[in-house]
């Protein structure tokens, strides 16, 4: 997490397959509640959004993305582990170029030694009806 006072500039890539996109899952230990959000990271000095989200999902999850549009920008203000989050949020549509991501059912990857995270295929739909949780909201409106 960063330091109080800091606005984070971060992308995100949403990846949809019919009625589903590809996200991966947080959790808030001060809230005990999972939520989902699409996948990405935060932009470099020096490098624009486009890139950073290549390199954000080669990292990650080493996968190579096609058909990048960008959708638009959202400006997200939240609570994470009792601590203010501030993130302007670069938001691209993308596909995966590599049609295995599409058949895959989970995957595990780490963002740093410690953090290890679940990407995974979930319907829209859960996430409409309020089972699950998307974050930020906003995201809705790209759906």
């Amino acid at each position: 997490m960063n330091k109080s006072g800091e606005i984070r500039v971060i992308v995100l890539g949403l990846i949809r397959d019919g009625e589903r996109i590809f996200v991966s899952e947080g959790y808030d230990p001060a809230k005990q509640s999972i939520f989902y959000r699409a996948l990405g990271g935060g932009v470099d000095f020096g490098e624009t959004s486009y890139a950073a989200l290549q390199r954000e999902f080669q990292e990650e999850i080493q996968a190579e993305l096609t058909n990048i549009r960008y959708l638009g920008c959202i400006e997200n203000l939240f609570i994470y582990n009792n601590r203010q989050g501030h993130e302007i949020i670069q938001l691209y549509q993308c596909d995966f170029a590599d049609s295995k991501f599409y058949q895959l059912e989970s995957l595990i990857f780490s963002e740093s030694v410690t953090h290890h995270h679940r990407a995974l295929w979930v319907d829209i739909a859960r996430f409409k009806s309020g089972e699950l949780r998307l974050v930020p909201e906003e995201f809705f409106n790209y759906l």
